[in-house]
């Protein structure tokens, strides 16, 4: 593809300056990022309304950066970072960055050259000591932008710090570039600072007391050896499901249960099935919003709760009551120091003699559904044969041994990876990575099948057993 890139120069002038520590979830992704070596950048495309003047694009730029602490905030890392040092963080009052303009010629797709800038954003790890946290370019073609490219440092800002930034758009005026109300939430400096405070220990401490309460029941290992280990070692899977989707509406129209609620309990069911470990364990991502000044923050606020639940001797419908416990159990204990988080895990695996294993992840991305009425069984498996598995990337080294990640959609940034756009119905969209030294590849499918198994048994009798004993200890 024949493209040319220039930059604009966007300065930009914000309240408030200073350094200070990290916060408990910048920290967090700070030590993902360092032991894995991902760069975990989030962000997309969106295609431009026909119209859209590249000065309105840097001045939202300009604003955003301006608006918010965290996307004028940089590291000050240590040279040495195997000394385990967390950097601190220095907010900047004012600066300039870049807005990026790729003009693609007349024979090319301007679709393909913003999802190149995508990738290319991802997958350039940010200079957390020079660079501003924030990447934006626009893709031109014949004088007209098509495309909006964003990437944020995930250390910067999470998921819902990105909707936040989104909202607060609606406070810019258009002609004067300037805000139109106060910034709400709490900012990362300001964060910091009541996290290293008595209350903040508190809150820690109480944490760490329910965590070490649950790991009290798990086995320590969540993984026999894998008897067909591949390079490179982490695989990942796509399985698109309009069955599932069905199921698990009937299970929570039933449980009256919460979707997600519905979904934990499946994972649960189905890694036990496989592993025939139990109880179950999943860290699940915890936003953290529900806090007091959090809604609004622009920031790195997620971090992970632990989830213990027990799926032997059983039906799905208790399993379902379980992970619902769990889940508000994850949720009102995942704010924690990651130091003091670290320190109580080797603790458990220095009394066990052996290393706690808890790689086993669950991330919820999908947004709220319309109410509808519970399926038809004929309805449910008429959407049976739909389904849809596919194998995807293969890296060297990923965050955990087994990882679900969820959505109501596809990947926007990757078009048909699972079925046309055209073919596509209302469905469970979910990708598992896990390692193979771990889980055989034949067992990473095993578990996406049996995901869709437990809820398809269960849709329409409460009364399903999990079909799971209690773990014996042996391998």
């Amino acid at each position: 593809m024949a493209s040319t890139v220039a930059e604009i120069r966007v300065p930009f002038h914000g309240e408030g300056s200073g350094s200070g520590e990290l916060t408990w979830g910048q920290r967090g992704i700070w030590n993902t990022i360092q032991r894995t070596g991902r760069t975990m950048n989030i962000g997309g495309v969106m295609p431009l309304p026909e119209g859209t003047p590249v000065g309105e694009i840097a001045g939202v730029l300009q604003f955003a950066v301006s608006r918010h602490q965290a996307l004028r905030t940089r590291l000050q890392v240590d040279a040495d970072r195997a000394s385990g040092v967390p950097p601190r963080q220095t907010v900047s009052e004012s600066g300039e960055t870049v807005l990026h303009v790729v003009d693609v010629d007349e024979g090319d797709d301007p679709a393909d050259a913003a999802e190149e800038l995508r990738s290319r954003y991802e997958t350039t790890a940010f200079d957390q000591a020079r660079e501003w946290p924030v990447r934006m370019g626009v893709v031109r073609k014949g004088g007209t932008l098509t495309h909006l490219v964003v990437q944020y440092s995930h250390v910067a800002v999470d998921g819902l710090g990105i909707d936040a930034i989104a909202r607060d758009l609606a406070h810019r005026d258009p002609q004067s570039n300037r805000p139109t109300a106060p910034v709400s939430g709490m900012q990362p400096l300001q964060i910091a600072r009541a996290q290293a405070g008595p209350a903040g220990r508190r809150q820690s401490d109480k944490a760490l007391r329910y965590w070490e309460s649950q790991l009290a029941t798990v086995p320590a290992r969540r993984f026999a050896a894998s008897a067909d280990p591949r390079e490179p070692r982490f695989w990942e899977l796509f399985c698109y499901s309009p069955a599932m989707h069905l199921a698990m509406r009937s299970i929570s129209a039933r449980t009256g249960a919460h979707n997600s609620h519905v979904l934990l309990a499946a994972y649960a069911v189905a890694l036990a099935r496989v592993t025939r470990r139990t109880p179950s364990l999943a860290q699940v991502v915890v936003s953290n919003r529900f806090r007091p000044g959090f809604a609004d923050a622009v920031t790195q606020l997620s971090q992970t709760g632990i989830c213990v639940i027990d799926v032997a001797d059983c039906v799905f419908d208790d399993v379902v009551a379980r992970a619902w416990k769990a889940a508000a159990g994850a949720y009102m204990h995942g704010y924690y120091e990651p130091g003091a988080h670290q320190s109580l895990l080797d603790e458990i695996s220095r009394r066990r003699g052996e290393e706690l294993d808890l790689s086993c992840f669950v991330n919820d991305r999908r947004v709220p559904a319309p109410d509808e009425p519970p399926p038809t069984e004929d309805e449910l498996r008429a959407a049976l044969p739909r389904t849809r598995l596919r194998w995807d990337r293969k890296q060297p080294i990923f965050d955990g041994a087994f990882f679900l990640q969820v959505d109501s959609a596809p990947d926007a940034n990757v078009p048909g990876r699972l079925i046309p756009e055209e073919q596509q119905q209302p469905a469970v969209y979910f990708a598992i990575w896990a390692d193979t030294l771990a889980l055989a590849p034949r067992d990473i499918e095993a578990c996406a099948r049996e995901l869709e198994a437990v809820t398809i048994e269960a849709a329409f009798d409460g009364k399903a057993p999990t079909r799971v004993g209690p773990w014996s200890g042996a391998e």
